[in-house]
């Protein structure tokens, strides 16, 4: 085996010698190298440490590869073999990793993650800390270990909050947060791919790489953003810096631009490859109803009016 190495060994009685196998399970669990390792134990393109970046992020580090060497212990008996490899995100967890919450410049209240979007206080394998002073060392420290997040209605590690800041006359503004609520792991590399309409106008974006991600011949509704090298490419484990950030400027297309019914707000959002878990449109922000705007501007011709009779009494 080189560029990888498996979890166990197994049973390699059946081969005689001083020189086993790497491996003599049936079905065995191959890990990746870590960057460092000898030369002798390394292959073409191997020992990325387990992490990938999207081939739009770096196009050296979307693909890990390792060399396998396969024999009999008869070698009078020959066997045809074959290998799959797939990345199912419901294999690697089976919880989701993210939600989203949303607000509006508009709208007075913010709409939170879903209750229990990733995990539910007191349900099993959700462990949380409910105070900033836990000692990270007792903590554990191991890189695929189960996430250790901030106690929370939603329990999820990574949250992402879209919020609708400004309105110009042919432009309007949105402010995207990325914060860690992992305790433990830094998220190194990361990358957001988010689906709205309104993305084929995207004019300007502060602060993050993006990606137009055409999904069907020229109709562009899906990007990817990701950090800028040495400056947020890597998000930080929760506490006072545990975020990222970034300001989107968009054209308002008048054929189909509105704040109505929460056109503003993304259809879909992914971190690092595993879709978040979005409000339920029924509680999007909404601009305030007609009734609403008309009492309100009632009160300010009142008002004036009511200021001018002082002025020339």
């Amino acid at each position: 085996m080189f560029g990888a190495e498996a979890m166990e060994q197994g049973n390699c009685t059946l081969f005689r010698g001083q020189d086993k196998p790497h491996c003599c399970k049936k079905e065995p669990v191959i890990i990746d190298l870590m960057p460092g390792a000898p030369y002798n134990m390394q292959s073409a393109n191997c020992c990325k440490g387990g992490v990938l970046t999207s081939l739009t992020q770096d196009v050296t580090k979307h693909v890990a590869s390792f060399q396998m060497n396969y024999m009999k212990s008869s070698t009078s008996i020959s066997e045809t073999w074959n290998v799959t490899c797939t990345y199912s995100p419901f294999l690697t967890s089976y919880t989701p990793k993210c939600c989203v919450s949303f607000s509006a410049f508009y709208h007075s209240d913010i709409v939170p993650c879903p209750l229990c979007s990733c995990n539910c206080q007191g349900q099993p394998r959700a462990d949380c800390i409910d105070s900033y002073k836990t000692s990270v060392l007792k903590l554990p420290q191991a890189n695929d270990a189960e996430p250790v997040v901030r106690c929370s209605h939603h329990m999820c590690p990574i949250r992402v909050h879209w919020h609708v800041k400004q309105s110009y006359r042919e432009y309007w503004r949105v402010k995207i947060t990325i914060t860690n609520l992992n305790i433990i792991k830094n998220y190194s590399q990361w990358n957001l791919v988010v689906l709205h309409p309104n993305l084929r106008n995207l004019t300007q974006v502060f602060s993050f790489n993006y990606q137009p991600l055409p999904t069907y011949g020229n109709f562009n509704d899906t990007g990817i953003f990701w950090g800028l090298k040495y400056y947020n490419d890597l998000l930080l484990a929760h506490g006072e810096d545990g975020n990222v950030q970034t300001e989107l400027l968009l054209n308002k297309d008048q054929g189909e631009f509105t704040f109505k019914e929460g056109w503003t707000f993304p259809r879909k959002i992914s971190f690092n490859g595993d879709e978040c878990v979005m409000p339920s449109p029924d509680h999007y922000p909404r601009l305030p109803n007609s009734s609403h705007i008309a009492t309100k501007s009632h009160l300010l011709c009142l008002f004036l009016m009511l200021l001018l009779t002082i002025l020339f009494l």
